[in-house]
């Protein structure tokens, strides 16, 4: 791939691949609303290609 990638994006990828949206997927940790893949995921095009 010539693009890094991050954690992020992998869980973002993993997650579409799964069936669900990562931007909808929130859990609650010490009392705030935290996304999985934080607000920096994005698909990996290539994966999906």
């Amino acid at each position: 791939m010539d693009k890094p990638t991050t954690i992020h994006d992998l869980h973002a990828t993993m997650l579409h691949l799964l069936g669900m949206d990562h931007q909808r997927l929130t859990y609650r940790f010490s009392g705030r609303d935290i996304r999985l893949t934080d607000v920096h995921g994005h698909l990996i095009d290539a994966v999906l290609a």
